[in-house]
């Protein structure tokens, strides 16, 4: 090959000086595609992933695959593969019959972590202000505490003789209103080791010390959706308190109204009960409970 060949080769083997740029132009457009699409994909995974768990944690007994696709409006092989991955990582749990699916425990963790006591007075407060303002009496928010109940907001109303009760302060369950409405929301088998180890112990002569009895006032209380205090833990003071729910539907504490017995009569806080609720549902909602 003489020199004339030689470098006739190396031109054709060599790309044009112009051409070399523009096939990396090519190729970096392609890659920033890639992950454009990738990003896409990404974030439209998370946003079916977060419904999928919505949809889980408004069903109380569970969902199975099927009806979860349907309500979330993805083919049932998709749902399967990212129901099975958040399985994996614990954020749903699988019943044991196999059909049906529940949020694991970890959200309940992070909900708890992001939704501790101050985050939760900071929402009743303003409910409850509303609340004394429309009935006059002093509000209440209080959640459960092993046994006891513990008043973690309140208000006062704008009447005379309004309750001094502190936050903070430690209320048995079985003969205030707030905590009869956390008794009444646990499981057959929780209330009956609940009973089991709490002592029933009366506080006025109106206490309720007697396991049937109090049984009795807990059904009233599921079948009404209020529990009353006519002054079983202050024989001066009548209450009347409704279940507060998170964003799983569960009965995390309780909302309430109190005044003295002759301002309070019964009949009286019945006809204010439907302002307590209303107060109940505008806080479920602030927790993330969807009716």
């Amino acid at each position: 090959m003489n020199v004339r060949t030689q470098t006739k080769a190396r031109n054709q083997a060599k790309p044009a000086a112009g051409d070399e740029p523009a096939v990396r132009l090519v190729d970096a457009l392609d890659i920033d595609v890639e992950a454009e699409d990738k990003q896409r994909g990404g974030v439209q995974s998370l946003a079916r992933a977060f419904g999928i768990m919505e949809e889980i944690a408004r069903s109380r007994d569970g969902i199975s695959l099927a009806e979860l696709s349907k309500r979330v409006g993805l083919h049932n092989s998709t749902t399967f593969h990212l129901v099975r991955t958040m399985v994996s990582l614990g954020y749903i749990r699988q019943i044991k019959d196999g059909k049906r699916y529940r949020i694991g425990r970890p959200l309940f963790a992070l909900a708890a972590s992001a939704l501790d006591e101050i985050e939760m007075v900071s929402l009743a407060t303003p409910v409850l202000e509303d609340l004394s303002r429309e009935t006059g009496e002093s509000g209440h928010f209080a959640v459960r505490m092993g046994d006891t109940v513990v008043v973690i907001a309140r208000t006062a109303g704008p009447g005379a003789f309004q309750l001094t009760d502190r936050v903070g302060v430690v209320r048995p369950a079985h003969c205030t209103a707030l905590g009869k409405v956390m008794l009444a929301a646990l499981r057959p088998d929780q209330l009956d080791r609940f009973l089991a180890r709490a002592e029933l112990t009366p506080t006025t002569p109106k206490s309720i010390t007697d396991v049937g009895a109090l049984k009795q006032d807990l059904d009233e209380v599921r079948r009404s959706g209020m529990a009353f205090d006519d002054g079983e833990f202050n024989p001066e003071v009548r209450c009347v308190a409704v279940p507060v729910k998170d964003f799983t539907g569960q009965v995390m504490g309780a909302i309430g109204i109190s005044g003295p017995i002759w301002r309070l009569s019964i009949q009286a806080l019945q006809s204010r009960a439907q302002i307590v609720q209303a107060a109940a549902r505008r806080l479920s909602s602030e927790f993330g409970h969807v009716e």
